[in-house]
């Protein structure tokens, strides 16, 4: 289990982290979530010593995280940090290496997760070879290859095409499943979605939502409304309906209270109804709710 509890962190004038945490449980995906600048790349930082908080602590599975913790991370930085010049394999090698994997296991678990993320046969190029969305590949490869109990991963999804997309999906799914930990960022609210259980949402360096995807859902007072009149989506004139417009199709958020058969008879007037949706509101709109956007 990978506990952040009252994170704060100031770079000069700028609050960056402001008393941040979440938990986040063995074996389930976490989907850490949040405008740009919010905060979460210094909270990823910060796991990895890679920036020190002023206040708060960071624990695993109960205990302080320190250098031999550390070893058994694996993390994915958005910004690419391995060598453009060297071979892929021999530096994704030296890198599991330095977290603990004897030569023989290095190599073989480098060219496990070269051929799971589709670059078997690309080991011998140099990074600077390969195309944006292999490069990505790549560098995923690096955080996979020392086979971590915690995986971090920083929009992992960037560059990748749509295969690619759902094939590192399927790979998160089944690390899960064995247990890993995981914690990744996305600005792909859907796909983010589809593959985790729990969420952490940050604004202004402030965690303002947070646990398992479904409760959340099922706890807000809001729900969402889709109906389409005559093949065009139809708003009823009512208290309290907040309009949203695209991506994909317009639709209302309504509180969980809202009159639905008085709702179905109005727009049953206005022509020929082709869908009538009132279900709990999506990741998209739980987002827009937490960031007041």
């Amino acid at each position: 289990m990978l506990e952040l509890i009252d994170l704060s962190k100031r770079f000069g004038d700028v609050v960056a982290l402001d008393g941040a945490g979440f938990v986040v449980e063995s074996g389930r995906i976490l989907g850490f979530l949040g405008p740009n600048g919010a905060g979460k790349t210094t909270a990823m930082r910060v796991v990895f010593g890679l920036v020190r908080p002023e206040t708060g602590t960071v624990s695993w599975n109960g205990g302080p995280v320190g250098p031999a913790e550390r070893l058994r991370f694996g993390y994915m930085p958005e910004e690419r940090g391995l060598y453009p010049k060297m071979k892929v394999h021999d530096q994704l090698v030296h890198f599991s290496r330095l977290s603990g994997l004897s030569k023989t296991e290095a190599n073989e678990s480098v060219d496990h997760w070269l051929d799971v993320l589709g670059l078997a046969g690309r080991g011998d190029g140099k990074l600077d070879d390969l195309s944006h969305g292999n490069q990505q590949r790549a560098q995923l490869a690096a955080a996979l290859a020392p086979n971590p109990e915690l995986l971090i991963l920083d929009e992992p999804f960037a560059g990748l095409d749509p295969i690619g997309v759902e094939s590192l999906a399927e790979t998160l799914r089944g690390l899960a499943s064995e247990g890993v930990t995981i914690v990744f960022s996305s600005h792909q609210l859907d796909l983010v979605e589809d593959v985790c259980q729990d969420v952490a949402i940050i604004n202004e360096g402030r965690v303002v939502l947070s646990g398992s995807l479904d409760d959340i859902k099922n706890r807000s007072k809001k729900r969402r409304l889709t109906i389409d009149v005559d093949g065009e989506p139809w708003i009823p004139d009512m208290p309290g309906v907040e309009v949203v417009d695209g991506p994909g199709p317009s639709h209302c958020i309504v509180d969980d209270d809202a009159p639905v058969a008085d709702l179905l008879a109005a727009a049953n007037t206005a022509g020929t109804v082709n869908r009538f949706v009132f279900e709990p509101p999506r990741l998209t709109d739980l987002f827009r709710a937490a960031v007041g956007s």
